[in-house]
């Protein structure tokens, strides 16, 4: 009973270690943006979304059903292995979400935990213990779904914002109010980041405790709510800076109505999913509004080099998570109590190791935007030497020409008029 004990506070402190780097590495999905175009300060953008994603958290459980409930069949699962097994796939998920923050990659934190947990259960269990519909259902169609969806959203809301004020194009800091817009905007992403990502960890903690027979609703309890919570804002708190560059700059140069389409369209998706309980990635939503939001302003480039980078990291997340995830598993099949002691040392020292590597080129807030990257909110869109006349000025001289030619009528009607 004491080892099994011992096993669920390991699974625990794992999980929650896991979800202070889903808080770090998913920062830049809120406020990226807002930092790169100067609407929020870099220290404060991270204060706010902590916040914000502490009480996000709080706010919906629909997420963490899904995984505590639904994705892994604990009842095929014996119950002297299965937290042996989530310690596994955890081992799997951070790894994966470490060396994608050393690289700068906005990666999937939620797939990374899936491909784990997959890859984990199918060496311990087989793969009968997984339930191939609900992971189909609600974790890879949203994946595909998800960012298309918000990209497009992002694209059209671009368009309009741009075409309703394409008055300003040519007038610097024309577009400036959009950076106020902006406040509000991504906090809403950081506000549904906490409602969809902190119930990942939440249903992990719970499926251990009810397969364990510490519990046996599929809903949190309040403590593992709480814990989650501040676990996410204290990592969220810490930045991501590393992340945050790439996605403030390295995908396209944000502008503030641009920012401010890519920010509603995340938040939109996000919590539409998580009302639904979609376990979607946030980091895809917000990467996919960024790249339809640079689409949608004419005259901006999408450096398309960087998202082949990050979509390559999409596809290796699930694959590379879950191989990390069978070879952990694989160690406790093989030696059992030892393997799970094995695991642990490897976690602590692969930590340890990207850790001290990030140290020698260090991203803080006092560079993850360098002077003058931050972008101006004027001119934001390549005025042409001759641009073609809008709608609205293709009007007004319509107008001014029947007016001419009024005015030119009238002195002949009071000449013929004269000669009478």
């Amino acid at each position: 009973m004491e080892t099994a004990a011992l096993i669920v506070v390991l699974v625990i402190g794992l999980a929650l270690f896991f979800d202070f780097t889903n808080g770090f590495h998913d920062t830049a999905n809120a406020m990226a943006t807002p930092i790169a175009t100067g609407a929020l300060k870099p220290k404060v953008a991270v204060i706010l979304a902590a916040v914000l994603n502490l009480v996000g958290a709080f706010l919906s459980t629909e997420v963490a059903k899904t995984i505590s409930g639904g994705m892994i069949q604990e009842d095929e699962i014996s119950s002297s292995i299965f937290p042996a097994i989530i310690f596994a796939g955890l081992i799997g998920a951070v790894t994966w979400n470490m060396l994608t923050w050393l690289l700068g990659l906005p990666s999937s934190s939620s797939h990374a935990l899936f491909g784990g947990l997959i890859g984990a259960t199918l060496v311990g269990a087989g793969a009968a213990a997984i339930n191939l519909g609900v992971v189909m259902s609600k974790v890879v169609l949203p994946a595909l779904i998800a960012p298309l969806t918000a990209g497009l959203i992002a694209f059209a809301a671009t368009k309009l914002a741009y075409a309703v004020t394409r008055r300003y194009d040519g007038k610097p800091d024309g577009r400036d109010g959009f950076r106020w817009g902006q406040i509000f905007t991504s906090s809403l992403v950081a506000l549904a980041h906490g409602t969809n990502d902190a119930q990942k960890t939440m249903g992990v903690i719970t499926l251990v405790l009810i397969t364990v027979g510490w519990q046996s609703q599929s809903d949190p309890q309040l403590w593992v709510i709480l814990a989650c919570g501040i676990t996410i804002a204290l990592g969220t708190y810490m930045g991501g800076w590393r992340i945050i560059r790439t996605m403030g700059k390295g995908l396209t140069d944000v502008k503030p109505a641009q920012g401010f389409s890519a920010e509603a369209s995340t938040a939109s998706t996000i919590l539409a999913s998580s009302a639904l309980g979609f376990a979607l990635s946030t980091t895809q939503v917000a990467s996919g509004s960024v790249i339809g939001s640079g689409l949608g302003r004419r005259g901006s480039k999408v450096r398309w080099r960087t998202v082949g980078r990050i979509m390559v990291g999409w596809l290796l997340t699930l694959p590379a998570s879950g191989a990390v995830g069978a070879v952990a598993a694989l160690l406790v099949v093989w030696f059992g109590g030892w393997g799970i002691a094995i695991d642990a040392v490897l976690a602590v020292a692969i930590i340890l190791a990207l850790y001290l590597r990030s140290r020698r080129d260090q991203v803080d807030a006092s560079n993850a935007m360098g002077v003058g990257e931050v972008a101006e909110s004027g001119m934001a869109v390549k005025v042409k030497k001759n641009p073609p006349p809008t709608r609205r000025q293709r009007a007004e001289k319509r107008a001014s020409r029947k007016r001419a030619a009024a005015t030119q009528k009238t002195p002949d009607v009071t000449k013929a008029e004269d000669e009478r």
